[in-house]
This record gives C-alpha cells, structure tokens and sequence, in this order.
C-alpha cells in the first residue's frame, strides 16, 4: 500500500469514529436544551392560544438554530470521545507507533469536522434565522390576538381603535434602564364608522418608565375637508400597548444572520446611532467556522497517551475546561476591544491565534 493510500485510510479510520461520535454527542446536547426550553414554555401553555401543540412547535422550529449553536460544544466533546475511542481499542497506538505524528492525527480530526462545519455555518445562514422568524410570529401570535409578525419582521398590532405597524423592534440599555425601540411606526385611527381619523408617522417610539413617546413624529388629522399637519421632534404617545409581549418580537443578534447583522450594522451606523452590540455579533458569525475548527484541533492533544497514565475521563475534563477558558477569553478579548476601540478583525483572531501559539509549543515539543 502506498504512503498516499495508507494516509487516506487513515483519515477515513478517524473520521468515522470523530463524526460518530460527534452526531451522539450532537443530538444529546441539542436533546436536553429543547427538552428544557419545552419545560419553560409549559408555563405559558393555556395562555391565550397558546397551547401545548403550539409549543411544541414553537421549540421545533428553533431546532436549527440550536443544531448551531451547539455544534461547537459537540465538535469538541465527540472529537476527544472519538480519539479516546481509537486510544481505547489500541488503534491510535497503533497509528503513533506506524509513525503518524500527533499534529498529523489532529489534522485528520480538522478534517473530518471541515465538511460538517461548512453544513453547520449554511444552517445557521439559512434555517436558523428562517425557523426563529416563524417561531417567533408563531408565539407572538397565539400569546396575543393583537399583535402578529408579517413576512420580513415587521409588526402589527391592535391599540384599542387604532392599529400600530413598526418596520422593527429592539432593546437598548440605557443609564435609566432597558428601552424598547420600534422602527418605521405608523399609527393609524379609525373613527367610528371606520373612516381613517389620523395617522401619526415616527421614525421611532420608545418605551421607558411605562410610557410612550414617538420621535421625529409626524400626526396628520383627516376631516370632511381638509387635513391638519402637526410635526414635533418628540411627543407623548398614549397607547396600551404590552411591552414585554412586544419583546417577543425581537430578533437576537445570536439568531441573525450574517447578512441581516451587516445590513443592521450599516443601517444604524448611517443613522449614527450606537452599532456596537451588532457590529461584535457580525464579526462572531464571520469567524464562527475557524474558531469551531482551531478549537477542535486544539483540544485533540488530551485525548493521546496510554490511558493508564490519567485515564480518559481526565482528559476529556482538561479539554472541556480549556474550551470553557476559551469561550471566556474570546468575549473578554472581544468586549475589551469594542470599549478600548480594536478593530473587531483583530479582536476575533486573537484568541484563536493565542490558541494556536499554545499547542503549536506544545507540538514542537512532545511531537
């Protein structure tokens, strides 16, 4: 057998015993964090429309999305159960012993996961953000009779005699508190016999202490005859509206995509308003498949050696807790460079690259 063949079996050996076990170990983190979002959704069965069929697939449709969100985790844990394995069976001895480095074996791990991670990344592009959108709209929906999400995000709601649409919502922490935002408002009143009464135009509404106000708002009121303009740069806005049932609506930049977070990004920076919560979640998606894949491989190491010398177990809780290190550091890392003002570029290739200088000594050394 040549060098090249035996090579491609090689990688073969340990892609079917990474990718099994990455799939179990998958489908068991995925499994218990729908069953638990389940069980905090039974608290609202019964209110409204809102019933156990509604959330079942409610937590159905955010599926992708959690295939995504834990594939990192996954990745992690099923490549070091998949080297044990071939550590336990004398397999990755056997490998160490026909010559094959560490470095070389990692490589084939990388590998496997390189296919898995690009279907992974498409999901969360593509299916992720489409189920949240649905069992959001869904939810929204049954939990008031009032207020339902139209196709691309924006909201509808019933105010009493008038109905209220926002192109888009969203939260914003203040020094006072946390604000709710709408987007693009347009209230309209009907008056009794169903004839358009006013309508008020705002480029935004905010919600802060129990009120209402609407900014940069524009109220038209409609007679028989005429039409009376009044234009304020902020004014009082009286309406019942329930805010926190509002917060359903609201799309977290971890359910975005990548296009819609650079679309915001743009959006809000030409607006000059404040972008850098969004801004951090784009550049987190954008490096989301290399820090995946450097953190697989560099959490291969633990899983060599005889087992007699520390046991499996003891490896699997040495990686674990450097990937748990790892995810720290990144969002320190990141969140130090959006207050100190580091390109985000910079601030996302660190940790990986910290990452990669760790265990590249430690391959020089241990081979």
């Amino acid at each position: 057998m040549s060098a090249r063949a035996w090579l491609r079996q090689t990688d073969r050996l340990v892609a079917q015993a990474v990718l099994g076990s990455v799939a179990l170990t998958w489908l068991v983190l995925v499994g218990i964090d729908a069953f638990m979002s389940l069980i905090g959704e039974l608290g609202d069965v019964g209110k409204n429309d809102y019933g156990l069929g509604k959330a079942v697939t409610y937590i159905l449709l955010t599926v992708p999305r959690r295939l995504y969100e834990m594939f990192g985790y996954a990745a992690l844990i099923g490549g070091l159960l998949g080297l044990g394995a071939l550590a336990g069976s004398g397999e990755l001895t056997a490998l160490r012993a026909a010559g094959l480095s560490k470095l070389r074996i990692c490589a084939s791990v990388a590998l496997a996961l390189l296919a898995l991670t690009v279907a992974v990344t498409a999901i969360g592009e593509t299916l992720a953000p489409w189920g949240d959108q649905r069992a959001q709209a869904l939810q929204l929906a049954a939990k008031s009779n009032d207020v339902t999400l139209a196709k691309g995000g924006s909201l509808w709601a019933r105010d009493g005699d008038k109905v209220v649409s926002a192109r888009r919502a969203r939260t914003l922490d203040t020094p006072t508190g946390t604000t709710l935002e709408l987007f693009g408002v347009r209230v309209f009143e009907f008056d009794a016999e169903g004839r358009l009464a006013t309508l008020m135009l705002a480029a935004r509404a905010t919600h802060a202490g129990g009120r209402w106000q609407l900014h940069e708002a524009r109220r038209t009121a409609f007679s028989t005859d005429h039409a009376d303009t009044t234009v304020s740069p902020q004014m009082d806005w009286d309406s019942r509206l329930d805010a926190r049932l509002l917060s359903l609506s609201i799309v977290r930049t971890d359910y975005m995509s990548t296009r819609d977070l650079g679309r915001t990004v743009r959006t809000l920076e030409r607006n000059g308003q404040q972008a850098s919560r969004y801004r951090e979640a784009y550049w987190k998606r954008v490096f989301y498949p290399l820090s995946v894949l450097v953190l697989a491989f560099c959490a291969m190491p633990f899983a060599f050696g005889a087992l007699r010398s520390g046991g499996l177990a003891k490896r699997l809780f040495i990686g674990m807790v450097l990937a748990i290190g790892f995810y720290f550091l990144q969002s320190a890392i990141v969140s130090m460079g959006t207050v100190y003002g580091f390109h985000p570029v910079l601030a996302n290739l660190l940790p990986p690259a910290i990452l990669i200088a760790a265990v590249s000594a430690y391959f020089r050394r241990f081979g």
